[in-house]
Parts: C-alpha cells; sequence; structure tokens
C-alpha cells in the first residue's frame, strides 16, 4: 500500500514532477480545459502560498516534535474545508499541536473537553434572558471560531456529539429557527483515545462520515522523544508558544490563494473513474458490512487534489489518490462483526483494494 505523504511539502522549485503519463483533463473543467488545453500555469499568489503554507510545517516542529505528517494531513483538511478526526493515546501532543497550528495560520482557536454531561448548548450557544432589556439574546458558544478543538469527542453522549452535526455540515448553528452562521474558515478537529473504551459513546456513522480525515497520531520515535525531553529541561513551556519562537508564517489570505489553486488543479475521467473503482471495491468486500460512500469517493478526489497541489503538481495522478486513501477512506469502512473476530481491519481491506484495483496508465 502507497504509504501516506512522508516528506514536508517542498517549495514550487523543489517540487515532485508528475509522471509523463498522467493525463491533464479536468472533471470540473473551465472552458478552455474543456476544449482540451493544458491548464494554466500556478500564478505567483499561488506560488506564495505553497511556500508560506509548506513552512507550517518547519514551524510546528518548534512546539510539536516529528508530527509531520499530521501537520501535512491538516494543512490538507484547511485547503479542502473539511473537518480531521484525530486517534492517539493521551500524551502524544494532540491538544498542543491544534493549538500551535492555529497560531502559525493566526486563526481563532477553542478547545472543548467533551464529558459524559456536556449539553449541546455548551458547545452550540444558547438563549439567556438579559434582565435588563426584558429579552433574550443569544451567547455564542466556543464553535463560533475558527478552529474547534472537540477534545475526547467520544465521552460525551450521542445528543451532544449530534450537535457539531449542523456545525459542520452546513457551517451554521439553528437557535430558536434562527440561523445563524459560524466564522470562515471553520474546522473542527476532533480526538479521540483508541484503547480506553469505558465510559465512551461511540461516534454514530453519520457523524464519522462528516469528518473528511481520520489521521492516526503516532507516539515519536526514540530521537525525537529524547528531543522532547531535552526541550522541557531547557524550559519550554507548551502554554507560552511566542517564548518557543513560533510565529505566524501563513494567512487568511495564503490560505484563500491556495484554495484557489487547488481548485484548478485538473483531474482526468480516468483518475475520477480510478476513484469510483476503489471506493465501489470497498462495498464488494466480503468482509466489509458497510463500504465507502459517494461522500467518501468526493473526499478521496479533493484530498488528492490539494496534495497534487502541495506537492507542486498541476493535475492528480493516481499515486496522490493512493497517498490519502488510508487518511480519508479508512474512517468510512465498517467491518462484519465476523471479521472483526477475526482481526481484519479496515486498513488490511484497503491494502487489498489498492493491490487489486487497475491503476490508469
Amino acid at each position: 500500500m502507497t504509504e501516506t505523504p512522508e516528506n514536508p511539502v517542498t517549495a514550487p522549485d523543489e517540487a515532485e514532477t508528475p509522471p509523463e503519463d498522467a493525463s491533464a483533463g479536468a472533471v470540473a473543467p473551465t472552458v478552455a480545459q474543456a476544449e482540451g488545453e493544458e491548464p494554466s500555469a500556478p500564478s505567483d499568489d499561488a506560488a506564495d502560498a505553497r511556500a508560506s503554507l509548506s513552512a507550517l510545517r518547519a514551524e510546528v516542529g518548534k512546539a510539536v516534535v516529528g508530527q509531520d505528517q499530521i501537520v501535512t494531513g491538516l494543512v490538507i483538511a484547511l485547503l479542502c474545508r473539511g473537518h480531521v478526526l484525530l486517534e492517539g493515546v493521551p500524551g502524544v501532543a494532540k491538544t498542543l499541536l491544534v493549538r500551535t497550528l492555529s497560531h502559525t495560520v493566526s486563526l481563532d482557536f477553542s478547545r472543548v473537553q467533551f464529558t459524559p454531561d456536556l449539553m449541546p448548548g455548551d458547545v452550540t450557544g444558547s438563549l439567556v434572558y438579559d434582565a435588563r432589556s426584558a429579552a433574550f439574546s443569544f451567547r455564542e458558544g466556543p464553535v463560533f471560531t475558527n478552529l474547534l478543538l472537540a477534545d475526547e469527542i467520544n465521552r460525551t453522549p450521542p445528543k451532544t456529539q449530534s450537535a457539531l452535526l449542523e456545525a459542520m455540515e452546513e457551517r451554521q448553528v439553528t437557535v430558536d429557527g434562527e440561523a445563524k452562521a459560524l466564522p470562515e474558515p471553520f474546522m473542527v478537529i476532533a480526538t479521540q483515545n483508541p484503547v480506553e473504551y469505558e465510559g465512551t459513546y461511540p461516534l454514530p456513522e453519520a457523524q464519522v462520515d462528516r469528518f473528511l480525515m481520520k489521521l492516526p497520531v503516532p507516539l515519536p520515535a526514540r530521537d525525537a522523544e529524547t528531543d522532547v525531553l531535552l526541550r522541557h529541561a531547557a524550559g519550554f513551556d507548551a502554554r507560552n508558544l511566542d517564548a518557543a519562537g513560533v510565529s505566524a508564517v501563513a494567512s487568511l489570505a495564503d490560505l484563500d490563494a491556495g484554495r484557489e489553486a487547488v481548485a484548478r488543479v485538473a483531474v482526468s475521467r480516468e483518475v475520477a473513474q480510478y476513484v469510483v473503482d476503489l471506493c465501489r471495491a470497498t462495498r464488494e468486500a466480503p468482509s466489509v458490512a458497510l463500504g465507502a460512500s459517494p461522500r467518501g469517493a468526493t473526499a478521496l478526489l479533493s484530498t488528492a487534489r490539494a496534495w497534487a497541489w502541495m506537492r507542486g503538481g498541476t493535475f492528480v495522478t493516481p499515486d496522490d489518490v493512493k497517498a490519502l486513501a488510508e487518511w480519508t477512506l479508512g474512517h468510512r469502512i465498517q467491518m462484519r462483526a465476523e471479521a472483526e473476530l477475526e482481526g481484519v481491519t479496515s486498513a488490511a481491506v484497503l491494502q487489498s483494494v489498492l493491490a487489486s484495483v487497475p491503476v490508469p496508465r
């Protein structure tokens, strides 16, 4: 199986060159591309945006060691306007990672600790009676931010979990029949513990499918963990990112320019069919109860498109699709009970699918 992106996002002059046999047609082409013309060259704004977003990995690395791949995934999600589910054991700096990312892009950040007694209004906000005006007014909840960290989301009941559904899908909150728009950009980054299930509420399939990607946050390598200890011994304070030398290296303008550039990355019909074939193969696997939906296919194409742009490409290749398949489709595959008892995982299913589905040439 092709691994997820490992190398730092490179500047345009260091970017990888797409294979010569990749097609340059587009699924949603402009008029010029529909007539067979080549995609336009990247603008200076797009090149500057790529360079700025490339610098995020090094900047986040000043506070969080050894999680470059996860930073890449979060940047891809920002470019795709998607949400991310982070899964990792306690103590691997998931919260620090998200807070540092918001700091490097100058985005507003809110954190909610999900607990069994958390109510929907604690997340979305609620109507509060004002004695001076003798009227109810809406008090915004922590969801009104750019980056919302839903910490240990599976520790709160489904009623509160579902409070995020409208916010994640519609990017608004409805209170007393009135829709209130959320800030732009808006991104939910939820965390959950993969090993401790006592007192938790598994996320419903409908909510899991709303997450663009699920990123496993690994334990750091030996050298990286040693660096963490040495930084703390030298006085590193996770609550003071400025003292750690972390600064804003990208802006909302860079993010907007990146999104516009990603929308111009071309996708051939053959690559689009390859994405569809991968998703259909997950549905037909005998050990799978529920495979990737059409929303999953759309998500895979979006993330592959963003990764193609980040590495300097102007069109999507099958390798881009393979690189993002596990992150984008893994959490959308529901295994049969008997397959789970036999130890079959969604990752194993994806490996089999990627090995068996013909790759377009």
